[in-house]
């Protein structure tokens, strides 16, 4: 994704951190939106958390301490706020269906793990979009989310089990109530 600041509606004396913004959205736009979709937002309202997101990062006084923390923190918090709403939250029903935007290229495999992907609970789904696609840490993911790094490396181990039984055919939530729990992660997505 490439967008082009407006230099006639953003300038530096306006916004000092004009500099370290542009960079962070430049290396960082294409994963906010994937992990804002792993939020539950549409497409479309990715795109516009995103934009009210580094608006509000342009208007901070100093640049934080961690920016792409921030930025996923303030992007997580944005998304929630965003989602709250009735009318949202039909509109997004309707969509639920498109969760990635399609690609004429994309195989039946790929298709498939999408829809797996869908199927998780969104706290599965967000820890595995921020390991897999952001190439956090657990210990990165946990400072943003505010959780343990066990919990949520429980949830990244749970959603990838969940996302193996669905690849091959089978009902998870029959394989939960099992009591498996162990899985290879490396073996996953080897």
């Amino acid at each position: 994704m490439s967008r082009e600041w407006n230099e006639t509606q953003v300038t530096q004396e306006q916004h000092p951190n004009k500099s370290w913004c542009e960079r962070l959205y430049d290396e960082k736009a294409v994963q906010l939106i994937l992990y804002g979709r792993a939020l539950g937002l549409s497409h479309s309202e990715a795109e516009d958390v995103l934009q009210e997101t580094f608006i509000a990062l342009l208007k901070l006084r100093e640049t934080p301490e961690a920016p792409e923390n921030y930025a996923f923190r303030s992007m997580r918090n944005r998304a929630l706020n965003y989602r709250r709403s009735l009318w949202r939250r039909l509109a997004r029903e309707f969509e639920s269906a498109r969760w990635f935007e399609r690609d004429q290229d994309e195989t039946p495999a790929e298709r498939a793990a999408v829809r797996c992907l869908e199927k998780l609970p969104p706290e599965q789904r967000e820890v595995i979009v921020l390991k897999i696609w952001s190439e956090y840490t657990f210990e990165e993911i946990a400072g943003l989310l505010e959780l343990s790094p066990n919990t949520v490396a429980g949830r990244y181990r749970y959603g990838l089990e969940k996302l193996r039984a669905c690849l091959k055919g089978k009902d998870y939530e029959r394989l939960e109530s099992s009591g498996i729990t162990e899985v290879d992660a490396a073996a996953s997505f080897a």
